[in-house]
């Protein structure tokens, strides 16, 4: 699962605000970008459906990616390939691996070589370049008194007494706070909106830091953009948000999408 960032003071204080704004309004923009299909699964084959849960594109594949760019992978018997929006092939199905696209690019394997296409399903020869650094503070500063830890929000005057063995931080403005081995979400005033009650909250850095994933027994969920829970912690394996659907296992071994509403994109 992805790791949380984290919590360091990494810049001077001017420098860090100025680029945390800077940073919080290009994550806003990709928190509350939505495909406008959602891969949709039917008993054991796939297509996919609008936002309504309307089947749109027919189950004709066995198993199937999110649209990026309006772009998504499918697969057909052990082999990937990628489709456009209206259904039509970007590339032959011929992949033994392929992944989402993110900044443009999508991993693929061919013979046993790896590399990257664009949007186009062309070969891209130049590496990817590397992700912008973004490990720093964005809310406020820790605080540590007699081996606990504390929070003081840089706006308002909220402060977060050190009562706990440690802090981390989500884009959202909420906190993720461990006492022991629990774990639970503080708002963005310091008030709990989520019990110590939680095995684990983890945060996607590669998708805006949206809808966290929690973890209790498990089982995972996941937290709304509040802190309190979207979807309880009841599937055996969770993913990050990608264009506003996550990949779920149920816990019986089937895969599917729900949306940042939590409706589940699959039947049995």
């Amino acid at each position: 699962m992805p790791r949380l960032l984290p919590l360091r003071l990494a810049l001077e204080r001017p420098a860090r605000l100025l680029l945390a704004g800077l940073l919080l309004t290009a994550l806003g923009a990709a928190q509350i970008t939505t495909a406008r299909l959602v891969p949709f699964r039917r008993g054991d084959k796939w297509g996919y459906a609008d936002l309504s849960r309307h089947l749109v594109l027919p189950l004709q594949y066995d198993e199937a990616g999110p649209f990026v760019g309006e772009v998504a992978w499918i697969r057909q018997g052990a082999l990937y390939g990628y489709i456009d929006g209206a259904g039509n092939p970007v590339t032959p199905v011929q992949f033994t691996k392929a992944g989402n696209f993110h900044r443009g690019r999508a991993p693929v394997e061919l013979r046993g070589e790896a590399y990257d296409l664009d949007t186009s399903g062309n070969r891209l020869r130049t590496p990817a370049e590397p992700e912008p650094e973004s490990d720093f503070l964005t809310h406020g500063d820790v605080t540590r008194q007699g081996g606990k830890v504390g929070f003081r929000f840089t706006v308002g005057q909220a402060v977060v007494p050190p009562i706990y063995d440690e802090v981390q931080e989500n884009y959202q403005g909420l906190l993720f706070v461990r006492q022991g081995a629990k774990w639970g979400v503080l708002n963005g005033q310091g008030k709990p909106v989520l019990p110590l009650e939680y095995d684990a909250i983890r945060a996607s850095e590669a998708n805006g830091f949206a809808l966290p994933v929690v973890e209790q027994q498990g089982r995972f969920g996941y937290l709304a953009d509040d802190g309190r829970l979207l979807v309880p912690p009841k599937y055996r394996a969770a993913e990050p948000f990608v264009e506003g659907v996550a990949r779920v296992t149920t816990p019986d071994g089937r895969t599917g999408y729900v949306d940042a509403r939590g409706r589940e994109f699959f039947e049995p």
